[in-house]
């Protein structure tokens, strides 16, 4: 078995991560593409094609076929897939890899289906559909396998993804389409709002990433906004606190907190016991949102915490799933799921 034939992907609304056994994650891009509308073409893909959001003449569409977590457009799909694993594997193996892919946990079986086609056509010899936040959780450094119940909140650009976790697999979870999209589009709606201001998604996320606060900053961080005004129609530069943020990612972020409280509630008490004792886990891009962890800790009263790496958690989870699903195979530990 050669050590390259292990593929992970976190396929995300918002980046794709390939993760390769013995190297790690060998590759992390935006999942945009642009293409030529005319001829159906696709020009470029992952951060060259982000740069050309907003920015694009009307041939060029800079797409992104992943929405919410699923795939709403199969080919460009297909393409990228196949783009990224062979940027990442590099030359030609003689074997095709074993790819495992992760999927959000509320995912339904036609969505499933869609990605494992994908993931084949896209030149996988062998394909594994894994649940996002089982991934996430292998990724965080959690022993999954053990009868112990873990919770872990992985919010990524599409989907929100909470889940309690024991014997390798999910016991009770919900998937909520709200996330990092989510919290660039309330900030664009707040600054047209508040300040009669028409900014793109990428100055949202740039907002978001440098002063945005889900629980109020210890100190007031500013930053200069620029748009367009839509009184005069001209463009405009404002200086923007934190605490504004505060004010327009409320909502998002309570519905991220609900999401949570719903599935404590639905957890089995011996395991509630557990995540009492052992906290609750934040994965994903949107778990970097400052104070969410805090705010998260405030209304549930049990510790919060932001995994290591929480980017790449569930790319690497999903890559040493292979290894752990193979050590069921041979009688090792644990439940498949």
């Amino acid at each position: 078995m050669m050590m390259s034939n292990d593929i992970g992907i976190d396929l995300g609304t918002a980046s794709i991560l390939v993760y390769i056994k013995g190297k790690g994650v060998v590759l992390k891009e935006p999942s945009v593409v642009a293409l030529d509308r005319e001829t159906n073409k696709v020009i470029t893909f992952g951060e060259e094609a982000r740069l050309m959001i907003g920015r694009t003449p009307g041939n060029i569409v800079a797409v992104r076929p992943l929405r919410k977590g699923v795939i709403s457009d199969y080919t460009v799909t297909e393409k990228m897939l196949k783009y990224f694993i062979n940027k990442a594997v590099g030359k030609r193996t003689l074997r095709k890899p074993r790819i495992a892919v992760c999927i959000p946990s509320g995912a339904t079986e036609v969505e499933r289906k869609a990605v494992e086609d994908a993931t084949y056509q896209a030149g996988a010899r062998e394909v594994c559909i894994i649940e996002e936040p089982v991934a996430a959780a292998i990724g965080a450094g959690i022993d999954i396998s053990k009868a112990c119940g873990n919770m872990i909140v992985d919010i990524g650009g599409g989907t929100a993804d909470i889940a309690v976790i024991s014997l390798g697999g999910t016991v009770v979870s919900t998937s909520i389409k709200t996330a990092g999209d989510d919290f660039d589009e309330a900030l664009v709606r707040y600054m047209r709002k508040k300040h009669n201001l028409l900014i793109g998604e990428r100055t949202a996320e740039e907002i978001k990433i440098n002063i945005g606060a889900a629980y109020r900053r210890p100190e007031l961080v500013t930053m200069e906004v620029r748009g367009r005004n839509l009184v005069t129609g001209l463009p405009k530069t404002i200086v923007v606190t934190s605490d504004e943020t505060l004010e327009a990612l409320r909502e998002p972020a309570m519905q991220i907190v609900d999401a949570v409280h719903n599935v404590l509630e639905r957890t089995p008490p011996e395991l509630a016991a557990d995540i009492f004792d052992r906290g609750i886990v934040l994965t994903g891009g949107g778990s970097l949102i400052s104070g969410l962890d805090a705010l998260i800790e405030e209304k549930t009263g049990i510790t919060t915490m932001i995994a290591e790496e929480p980017l790449t958690a569930v790319a690497i989870g999903t890559g040493k799933f292979i290894e752990f699903q193979h050590e069921f195979a041979h009688g090792g530990k644990g439940a498949e799921k």
